[in-house]
């Protein structure tokens, strides 16, 4: 597969065949992302895209499941993405599912008839940014999307017979913020009921905007001690199941996993151990773990 950039993909989708249809993200403002930003935004030629269909198929790919790259897949025009769609199920018979990741904002930009024409066409899951549960932090980190707004597209792509799975981080409203976030996300979630929640939490690289702001006190970030306690409260909170959690922490050596609500004690001691060490940690050298590096 001929790949420019980070590859980066929900780990639920770590046995789909991944199909570059893009490059870069068309949004690519998010002030904690760096995947993207070295990146400048193009569409792929359909017969790149039908040549790596052609190599898998000559290898003997018959993929069931297959994810469509990049950044926001979605963004696409529909035309564009059901002439994508037909050349797989040309090369593919055996595929049922098609996901890619999404924005508010291209499900906005899309009428309900052509997401209906998608979701017939075998479109799935959307893996859609939602990030966190307060719309002052969302405006803050430039997301494309207020609250209310991500409710109103959710209903729509639910109508349309479509399944949302959810993006989210731990730790993006800052230092002292963990359990408001952890509430206000559970309120949206027990409201728009995702497939899936994956929990990335706040790492940070120095070449992110939202490092500057952490440079200039306009953003303290919070430590991995509070982002384990913000992952632990939103389980407690959630009650819009049967979905799948996925929950990273890049300097904690924890991850944690399972399906809500049959998972929820089992995942919630896990967590209470990892929060239990954490602490001892804290108390042995006197230094908070922060998820960000230069």
């Amino acid at each position: 597969m001929n790949y420019e950039g980070q590859i980066c993909r929900s780990p639920m989708e770590r046995s789909s065949f991944m199909l570059p249809t893009a490059v870069g993200c068309s949004y690519n403002r998010c002030r904690f992302c760096t995947l993207f930003k070295h990146l400048k935004y193009r569409e792929l030629p359909m017969t790149q895209i039908e040549s790596e269909l052609c190599r898998v198929k000559d290898l003997g790919g018959n993929p069931k499941t297959i994810f469509l790259g990049d950044g926001n897949a979605f963004g696409q025009g529909t035309d564009r993405l059901l002439r994508i769609i037909d050349r797989i199920h040309f090369y593919f018979p055996a595929c049922t599912s098609i996901n890619m990741d999404a924005t508010i904002t291209n499900i906005r930009q899309k009428s309900d008839s052509e997401l209906h024409d998608l979701c017939i066409s075998g479109v799935r899951h959307l893996y859609l940014g939602i990030e966190s549960g307060l719309d002052d932090v969302l405006s803050f980190m430039e997301k494309d999307h207020s609250l209310d707004e991500a409710l109103a597209q959710i209903d729509r792509l639910h109508n349309a017979g479509l399944i949302y799975d959810a993006h989210i981080m731990t730790g993006i409203a800052g230092k002292g913020r963990g359990k408001e976030n952890a509430l206000a996300l559970a309120a949206f979630f027990n409201r728009t009921h995702p497939s899936r929640i994956i929990n990335f939490s706040l790492f940070l690289h120095e070449r992110a905007p939202l490092y500057q702001n952490i440079q200039d006190r306009s953003f303290t970030p919070a430590d991995e001690l509070e982002n384990l306690k913000e992952e632990r409260a939103l389980l407690e909170q959630l009650d819009c199941g049967p979905v799948s959690y996925d929950g990273f922490h890049d300097f904690v050596e924890y991850r944690v996993r399972g399906t809500l609500p049959k998972d929820r004690e089992k995942m919630l001691s896990g967590l209470d151990h990892a929060i239990d060490e954490a602490e001892k940690d804290f108390h042995e050298t006197g230094k908070p773990i922060f998820a960000f590096v230069k």
